[in-house]
C-alpha cells in the first residue's frame, strides 16, 4: 500500500451521490428537452422501486436546469405537507420565496395627506414575510391565492430578465393525497394550480419524484394529469452500467486490491443491478479486502456475510411489520415465475396458492394487497396489474425461516 491510504468511495446512504452515476445518460438526455420548452407542456414525473437512484438523479438535474437560466426550488414532501390544501400552499410559498428573496417588488402605498391622497411606490424584497401577507390579502379559493402569488413573482421575475423560469421539484411525492372526507384536495390543488398557471405562459415547472404509487394516484385526483406529466420510470441498471459502477469508482482511487471478473459477476448478480445495493455490497467488500489485504489474508468476497448485513439493514425492518398470513401472501408472490420483474394478478396468486397448498380467496387476496401496499411493500399500477414495491423482495423472502407456513 506505500504512504497511500485508500479510501472506501462507494456510499450507500439514501440519496447520497454515489462515486460514479452509471446509466442515467438517456434520462438526462429527456430532461435537458424538457427544460428546452419555450411553453411548458410537459413535467416531469420521476418514478421506480426504492434503491433505484431516484433521488440522486434529481440532484443531477438541478446544476443542468441551473446552467439553462432556470431557478430551482427543491425539498422533500412529507405527508403532513398534504394535510389541507392550505399547507401545501404554504410550502409552495415557503419554498419560492428562498429563490425570490432577492428579486424587488414594486407595491403601491396609498396615504392620506391632510384633506388629500398620496400614492407612493414602495419596493420590497419578496421574501417569506412578503410573499405570505400578499396570499393573506388576496380572496378567493386557496387556489386562486396561490395562481394570484405565483403571478405576481414571475411578473417581477420577467423585470430582472435573467431567468427562463422555475422548477419545483420534489422528492417523495407519493406522501401526498387527497382526503374527500375533509373537503381538502390539496394533491388536486397543485395540479390544478400548474396547468392553471402554464396556460398563461408563465414557465414553472413541476417534477415530482417517487415510487410506482405517484403517477396512478396523480391521474386518479386529476385526469388531466395524464397529459401533463412526461414519466420516467428507472429502471436496474443492465450488466454494462453496473460493471462501471463498480469499477469505475475504484479506478480513481488508489486501491491495493483488485476485482477479479468472478467477484464483479457475483457482485453484479447478487445486487440485482440496483444502485444502492451496489453501493452497500462493494462498501462492505472493499472495507473487508482492505483488512485482508493489510493482514496478509487471501482475498475474497465474503457474499454470504454481506447478503445476511443487508438483510438485517434493509429488509428486515420492513418483514417485522407484516403479520403471518401477510407473510403467507407475499412467500406465494415470491414463488410467482420472476416475481422480482414481473407484475402478477390476483389471479395469478389465487392459482399460485392452491398449488402451494395455501389458502387464498379471491377478495382476502385483493383485501390483503390493499394493506400490503398501504405498508410500502406492493403497488398497483393504472392496469390493475401489481409488483413488489421493493426491490429484490422476493430472493429475501425465500432465504428467511418458514415457520408463518405451519
Amino acid at each position: 500500500m506505500g504512504q497511500n491510504i485508500f479510501t472506501n468511495p462507494f456510499k450507500p446512504g439514501a440519496g447520497h451521490m454515489p462515486p460514479y452515476l452509471a446509466g442515467r445518460n438517456s434520462e438526462k438526455d429527456e430532461f435537458v428537452k424538457l427544460i428546452q420548452q419555450k411553453v411548458i407542456l410537459e413535467n416531469l414525473v420521476l418514478t421506480g422501486l426504492r434503491g433505484v437512484g431516484k433521488t440522486v438523479l434529481l440532484e443531477t438535474f438541478k446544476p443542468l436546469a441551473q446552467t439553462n437560466n432556470w431557478r430551482w426550488i427543491g425539498t422533500d414532501l412529507s405527508e403532513s405537507t398534504s394535510i389541507s390544501e392550505e399547507s401545501v400552499a404554504l410550502r409552495l410559498i415557503t419554498d419560492l420565496s428562498v429563490i425570490a428573496s432577492d428579486i424587488v417588488f414594486k407595491k403601491k402605498v396609498v396615504s392620506s395627506m391632510g384633506f388629500g391622497k398620496q400614492t407612493k411606490i414602495v419596493e420590497q424584497k419578496l421574501n417569506y414575510d412578503v410573499l405570505s401577507n400578499l396570499f393573506n390579502s388576496i380572496q378567493g379559493l386557496i387556489a386562486d391565492k396561490l395562481k394570484a402569488v405565483l403571478e405576481i413573482v414571475w411578473a417581477c421575475m420577467q423585470q430582472e430578465g435573467k431567468f427562463r423560469g422555475v422548477i419545483f421539484a420534489y422528492d417523495e411525492a407519493q406522501t401526498m393525497s387527497d382526503h374527500p372526507q375533509k373537503e381538502q384536495y390539496p394533491l388536486s390543488l397543485i395540479l390544478n394550480v400548474f396547468q392553471s398557471i402554464q396556460r398563461k405562459d408563465i414557465p414553472f415547472m413541476l417534477i415530482l419524484t417517487g415510487l410506482p404509487t405517484l403517477f396512478p394516484k396523480l391521474v386518479e385526483a386529476r385526469t388531466f394529469a395524464e397529459r401533463m406529466f412526461r414519466v420516467l420510470f428507472l429502471n436496474r441498471l443492465n450488466k454494462d452500467n453496473s460493471r462501471d459502477a463498480i469499477v469505475k469508482p475504484i479506478e480513481k482511487e488508489d486501491c491495493p486490491v483488485k476485482l477479479s471478473d468472478e467477484s464483479l459477476d457475483l457482485i453484479i448478480e447478487v445486487s440485482g443491478g440496483y444502485p444502492y445495493f451496489i453501493q452497500f455490497i462493494c462498501k462492505e467488500v472493499y472495507d473487508v479486502f482492505v483488512q485482508q489485504h493489510g493482514c496478509g489474508e487471501p482475498v475474497g468476497v465474503p457474499i454470504n456475510e454481506i447478503t445476511r448485513k443487508l438483510d438485517n439493514d434493509f429488509f428486515a425492518g420492513r418483514w417485522a411489520k407484516v403479520t403471518d398470513r401477510q407473510r403467507q401472501l407475499l412467500y406465494i408472490i415470491a414463488n410467482l415465475p420472476d416475481s422480482d420483474d414481473k407484475e402478477f394478478t390476483v389471479q395469478e396468486v389465487v392459482d399460485k396458492a392452491k398449488k402451494l397448498e395455501i389458502s387464498f380467496s379471491s377478495s382476502h387476496v385483493n383485501q390483503m394487497l390493499s394493506t400490503l401496499a398501504s405498508k410500502g411493500l406492493i403497488y398497483k399500477n393504472s392496469y390493475g396489474k401489481y409488483s413488489f414495491a421493493v426491490p429484490l423482495l422476493a430472493q429475501f423472502i425465500k432465504r428467511q425461516p418458514k415457520d408463518y407456513l405451519q
